[in-house]
């Protein structure tokens, strides 16, 4: 599993063709009498099926080469930054088909773009466009589709660059902190900067700095 591969510092998610994902596979679950809930649990698919990506102790970066709708939308949710091409649209329109978002929609939207514009997109289910995502903090940039994967590619390297340890623990704090009272997640952050100071990348860190040289990581 990539969680348990500390060589791994980074992970890069991208789709080929014109779309990044365009939801379920509705008709597959349209012969299911208890609706398509129900036939997606009893084939085996979990409540949260995006969570194992959103969990990942290593941050996820996702290049969002077209059209997001769905659980395509749901998906780049997940991960932690999100690049997407110019022309690009973002939906959930679950709600035309007298459905919620069943993948974490309704959970990570707001948590991201604020409870006033997901409430609008989830209502309505229209689409933004590329320059709206970024406008509102769905997407971290926007680059031409030509470009879209060494932009991407560019971040997920200078990502991997940084002490593994301190970037995976940032990850943990933002990603358990945001539910947290404020109080509690600033203890919570002392308590991972605690750890953090025994560890050797953090003394090769302060060595690296001190000899103005790049540091040499080892993720230890």
């Amino acid at each position: 599993m990539v969680a348990a591969k500390d060589d791994v510092r980074v992970v890069l998610l991208t789709a080929e063709g014109d779309e990044f994902a365009c939801g379920w596979d509705w008709e597959s679950f349209s012969g299911e009498s208890d609706g398509p809930v129900t036939a997606m649990r009893l084939q085996g698919i979990p409540p949260d099926p995006f969570g194992c990506l959103a969990e990942l102790p290593q941050p996820v970066v996702c290049a969002i080469n077209g059209d997001a709708f769905g659980a395509g939308l749901e998906l780049a949710l997940a991960c932690d930054v999100r690049i997407a091409a110019e022309g690009a649209s973002f939906a959930l329109p679950d709600i035309s088909l007298g459905l919620l978002p069943i993948a974490g929609g309704t959970q990570r939207l707001p948590r991201l773009v604020g409870r006033g514009k997901a409430l609008e997109m989830l209502l309505t289910g229209e689409p933004v466009d590329a320059q709206e995502g970024l406008r509102i903090g769905l997407v971290g940039a926007v680059a031409p589709r030509e470009v879209l994967a060494t932009v991407t590619e560019a971040i997920a390297s200078r990502i991997a660059e940084r002490g593994p340890l301190a970037v995976r623990y940032a990850k943990e704090a933002v990603s358990r902190g945001i539910d947290m009272p404020l109080e509690q997640g600033l203890r919570y952050e002392t308590d991972l900067t605690v750890i953090l100071q025994a560890t050797e990348d953090r003394a090769e860190g302060v060595k690296a700095f001190l000899e103005k040289r790049k540091p040499e990581f080892k993720g230890k």
